[in-house]
């Protein structure tokens, strides 16, 4: 059984690319792709939790830090992989990003060199120590919600 990847990005142009390039790389691999946080959200809560989920930082309405604190507030979701896939290039969002997620990778991106690093992630159990996500938490507790 393949791999289910969730794609959260509002640009309809990445997640076409990212889901035809996925999904040629590894056939038995099956990518959904949703424009919003919100939309994210309602996925999750109607569907079977997918393997990772590639999250888009700068969304209308719930950007991406905001998708990612609800994710890891709700323990059926808590598990799950998140690799940041944004534009945003600046050292603040990079460091936070890094350690919030399993991944942060700045567009424009190689179809194929993210495939490999999805392919490390999913090769390895996520575990996340008590302290760490202490640590997460905090940091996300601090995200300012989008007006």
């Amino acid at each position: 059984m393949g791999k289910k990847i969730l794609i959260v990005d509002d640009s309809e142009l990445i997640t076409y690319t990212v889901k035809d390039g996925l999904e040629e790389l590894d056939p038995q691999c099956t990518v959904i792709c949703v424009e919003s946080g919100k939309q994210c959200i309602e996925y999750l809560e109607k569907n079977k939790t997918p393997d990772i989920i590639l999250l888009d930082i700068m969304m209308p309405e719930m950007n991406g830090w905001e998708v990612c604190k609800a994710i890891r507030k709700n323990e059926s979701w808590a598990k799950i992989p998140i690799v940041f896939l944004t534009a945003k290039t600046d050292n603040f969002s990079k460091g936070f990003g890094k350690i919030i997620a399993q991944e942060y990778i700045e567009k424009p991106f190689e179809v194929k060199d993210l495939k490999i690093r999805i392919d490390e992630i999913l090769s390895k159990p996520f575990v996340v120590s008590d302290a760490k996500k202490k640590v997460v938490n905090d940091m996300l507790d601090a995200v300012p919600e989008q007006k």
